[in-house]
């Protein structure tokens, strides 16, 4: 009995050690801390995962190479510092890069990595195809698309941001070149189908992608689209992932083809092919709509929550079917964009044959045969041979003998 009572003034008096001022001061501190550390991560996520807004790509232009704006530039300066504009903001907008963030807040988030993912993707894209558009030979080309083509969840050295600022690096001095007297420049029309082709792989992928999460495939008829050819249902928890990787690549993409247009803007005339261009960046405009829903739905039909995957996967798949009629017209060069030598190889054409009419009261003679077409030769060789004279009829006699 005794030593249950010794136990338990033992333990009362831990109680009151723990208890008194000296001690109960530390967890209320504490608790305050954790409370304000997760608003203030809660508030950083929410405005690091805000999309950057659209930017105007002749302004871009003058921003990127400063003092030299004044001058002219070659072709293909728009294209490059609109190359610049993106990659710097997948690097400077709030929160940086996130895609390769190890701790809170950017560890929680996957809305704006999976943009971030959508705009690397189509910037390096455009990095590969850019030495092809190109009509001297620049090794800083070549650095921009080896530095874009890295792992973009590297975090170690070197890392993600340290190969953008490198990127961004190599095409500044590419654009600073561009504006030099003698720069070569694009070459007009070069590369570009090439280039749509690749737009419209990634396009035909991301709107399978977006497809796929739809629980019931018969829908997807009106889109065109083949569901034995889609990939697996797409999981509830990476449905709003696969969107906003669209919504990156959309938003890239658009001023790419932007800047793009500015560029080659005589070829695409000479190719008519100004009109599906601009339909091509007003449907990917269409993607960037504003998302009144707090998060990404997967409704079905008329119901009460929207499919957001599905009216993406309907604009994606027209900016696809697009992107490849315009590969298609800018396959072959335009006439006017032939090549002298091809000209000169030309056969001359022979002048057209007009057909002479002949009045039959005229009694001039009968046109060249080099300007008379066969059948008309024909006609009159018959017309030149003597007739056969024909044996008198009755009445001719008849009236020859009344005579």
């Amino acid at each position: 009995m005794a030593l249950t009572e010794k136990g338990a003034a033992r333990r009362r008096r831990r109680t009151e050690a723990l208890e008194r001022p000296d001690y109960g001061w530390i967890w209320k501190p504490l608790l305050a801390l954790v409370v304000i550390y997760l608003l203030v991560v809660v508030a950083l996520g929410i405005w690091w995962s805000r999309e950057p807004a659209a930017f105007d790509v002749e302004q871009a232009t003058a921003e990127q190479r400063g003092e030299a704006a004044s001058a002219p530039a070659a072709r293909g300066a728009v294209t490059a510092a609109t190359l610049m504009r993106v990659v710097s903001t997948l690097r400077d907008k709030p929160g940086g890069y996130l895609r390769n963030d190890i701790a809170p807040p950017g560890l929680w988030l996957d809305n704006m990595p999976n943009w971030e993912l959508g705009a690397l993707i189509q910037a390096r894209d455009l990095a590969r195809a850019l030495p092809t558009m190109e009509e001297g030979d620049q090794p800083a080309l070549a650095e921009v698309a080896d530095r874009l083509g890295g792992d973009g969840r590297d975090w170690l050295y070197p890392s993600t941001e340290h190969r953008l600022e490198q990127a961004l690096d190599a095409l500044g001095d590419y654009l600073a070149a561009l504006g030099e007297e003698g720069g070569a420049g694009f070459d007009a029309g070069a590369g570009l189908a090439a280039w749509l082709e690749q737009v419209g792989r990634r396009l035909d992928d991301l709107g399978a992608r977006l497809s796929a999460s739809v629980g019931n495939r018969e829908r997807l008829r009106d889109l065109g689209i083949d569901a034995g050819e889609l990939p697996s249902r797409t999981p509830w928890y990476r449905v709003d992932d696969i969107f906003f990787e669209a919504r990156g690549t959309g938003w890239a993409l658009l001023h790419l083809l932007e800047a793009v247009r500015r560029d080659q803007a005589d070829v695409l005339e000479r190719a008519d092919a100004l009109g599906e261009w601009e339909l091509l960046v007003a449907e990917l405009e269409r993607t960037q709509r504003r998302l009144w829903s707090p998060m990404v739905l997967n409704g079905s039909g008329f119901g009460i929550f929207a499919n957001h995957s599905l009216v993406m996967a309907n604009h994606v798949i027209r900016a696809r079917d697009l992107a490849r009629e315009l590969a298609g017209t800018l396959e072959a060069p335009p006439a006017g964009l032939a090549a002298p030598e091809a000209a000169e190889e030309e056969q001359p054409v022979e002048p057209p044959v007009e057909a002479v009419e002949r009045s039959e009261d005229a009694g001039g003679e009968s046109p060249p045969p080099a300007l008379a077409s066969p059948e008309e030769a024909r006609e009159d060789e018959q017309a030149k041979e003597p007739e056969p004279l024909s044996e008198p009829t009755p009445e001719d006699e008849g009236g020859a003998s009344e005579g």
